[in-house]
């Protein structure tokens, strides 16, 4: 079709959002589920980022941690709020500039957290492999570059895709057969030509998703290998401890990413990808700050800290 007859069609000024469900009973379990998820998520991983800058004991350890919480929190308020609005008032529409706000943002922090968690994969291989270089290689200084430049590079990616997304044409139904805006569901309602957008989205995709993956992988072949050359079971235990929690982080996050988008979005597998797209962008970051804080002493130390601390200013207060 030529350019000048896409030209003479009008993009939508508004999507339609058909959600988890059409059915109405469902509505309010729905409802309920997502706002405790989305509370749960909120308070443990405030929690988490507080604990990190209140105790100054965790400042260069973890702050590759308090990045990871702040990232998670953002990324579910870009998705759950609008849901939970959708849930109460049944109205299911977003206006175009919202939806590509809601890509734009969505696909910000889902890069950033690909690398934070390539990041943190490095950081555990050079305390477990390199452990005489951990302190000179990983200062404080390197810890700000790495976590600024995670961000950097999940908000640079995002804009190029979202940019090359704002320029497609939309005609036909407006309907988005998911309940947030994905790159999938909105590429099959585009009526102009996508080569161009298909080619830059697989090299960000190879940039934002492959290389961090591959990097975290390699990553932790290195740390596997080197806990089995421990001669002691105790050695070997406490080795792994150190990176148990984010390995599980990576495996869940990874394993339910990659089965989202390479699952076909036929007619019957669609709800079986809107349920998996629910695990990877609104369950996952709620376990998150579950397994770091029961599984860290650290964590459950600077928290336990902080409850005594409180219960003593109460105290003297009355």
């Amino acid at each position: 079709m030529e350019k000048k007859e896409w030209d003479n069609w009008t993009s939508p000024v508004e999507f339609l959002l058909l959600g988890l469900s059409n059915v109405p009973k469902l509505q309010v379990p729905l409802f309920l589920l997502s706002l405790m998820i989305y509370t749960v998520t909120t308070f443990g991983n405030i929690l988490i980022v507080v604990l990190i800058v209140a105790d100054r004991h965790l400042h260069t350890m973890y702050v590759f941690l308090g990045n990871f919480s702040s990232v998670e929190i953002c990324y579910t308020s870009t998705l759950l709020p609008r849901l939970l609005a959708s849930f109460l008032t049944r109205n299911r529409t977003i206006s175009a500039p919202g939806c590509m706000t809601q890509f734009f943002f969505f696909g910000c922090f889902a890069g950033t957290e690909c690398y934070l968690l390539a990041t943190m994969s490095y950081d555990r291989y050079l305390a477990i492999c390199q452990p005489l270089l951990y302190a000179s290689l990983m200062t404080w200084k390197v810890c700000l570059q790495l976590a600024a430049g995670s961000w950097l590079a999940g908000l640079l990616m995002s804009a190029i895709v979202t940019g090359q997304f704002s320029e497609l044409q939309f005609c036909g139904p407006n309907a988005i057969d998911h309940f947030f805006c994905d790159f999938a569901p909105l590429l099959e309602l585009a009526c102009s030509d996508t080569t161009a957008l298909r080619l830059v989205t697989l090299v960000i995709c190879f940039l934002d998703v492959v290389f961090p993956f591959v990097f975290t992988l390699v990553s932790y072949i290195c740390i596997i290998a080197a806990i089995l050359r421990i001669p002691t079971t105790m050695g070997r235990q406490k080795a792994f401890s150190t990176c148990s929690s984010h390995l599980i982080v990576v495996t869940v996050f990874y394993g339910t990413l990659i089965v989202v988008y390479m699952v076909p979005r036929t007619a019957s597998l669609r709800q079986l990808n809107k349920v998996l797209s629910f695990f990877y962008t609104i369950l996952t970051p709620m376990v998150n700050p579950l397994l770091y804080s029961l599984r860290n002493r650290e964590v459950k130390g600077a928290l336990g800290n902080a409850l005594r601390k409180t219960v003593a200013c109460i105290e003297s207060s009355c």
